[in-house]
């Protein structure tokens, strides 16, 4: 195992940063894929952060509201992975497992930051559709951002939780392995967070 000793030494080197923000599905990270990233293949490796990290960033943006925090937290993720994938054993998906990664890491630059950072509206721009119909008007945009800012506002355990499931789609039993709860948590926090966002958004009510 002394390769991937050698790999997790110079891992720093494996990461960059995503810039396109896009929203398409995570490409598949297969058993193949991971029994060579645990056989210490540095390619293997590469691979795998090239195929994660713009899923990890977006949710970071989207969590942290803020573009050097979210990379902070986006670093942190992908050397951990890298670090720590060699102990991953398949008891929960891949997804979970990495997931558990990100959020940990966001609580922890939470309480590095040691405040709540509330998004501003240049930010939710850039999360609007990258392909917008012709429908998509003025009172869409506004939707749009005064739902994000919504969900900006949410307690962190609600935000995760509406992150998780609605942005990332992962299934109810995803959602609790990657936070370490139950599904009756996960569906309990689901439900204060809809009601939160419902009371909190007045005209767009109809819309969450």
């Amino acid at each position: 195992m002394e390769e991937n000793r050698g790999v997790v030494r110079h891992s720093e080197e494996l990461v960059s940063f995503p810039r396109a923000e896009s929203d398409s599905p995570p490409a598949v990270v297969d058993a193949a894929l991971l029994s060579r990233c645990q056989r210490g293949e540095r390619a293997a490796l590469e691979e795998l952060v090239e195929r994660v990290q713009g899923r990890v960033y977006n949710f970071a943006l989207r969590a942290c509201g803020s573009v050097p925090a979210a990379e902070d937290v986006t670093q942190r993720v992908l050397m951990k992975m890298v670090r720590e994938v060699g102990a991953f054993r398949a008891e929960a998906s891949f997804t979970s497992w990495l997931y558990r990664i990100v959020v940990n890491e966001w609580i922890d630059e939470r309480r590095r930051v040691k405040r709540l950072v509330y998004w501003p509206v240049e930010t939710l721009a850039r999360w609007r559709s990258a392909r917008p119909g012709p429908e998509q008007l003025e009172g869409r945009r506004e939707r749009e951002e005064a739902v994000l800012a919504a969900v900006g506002r949410l307690e962190p355990k609600l935000r995760a939780v509406v992150l998780l499931r609605y942005l990332e789609d992962l299934s109810y039993e995803e959602v609790a392995a990657a936070l370490g709860c139950s599904m009756g948590t996960v569906a309990s926090r689901l439900s204060r967070a809809h009601a939160r966002l419902r009371e909190e958004l007045g005209a767009y009510r109809d819309e969450v």
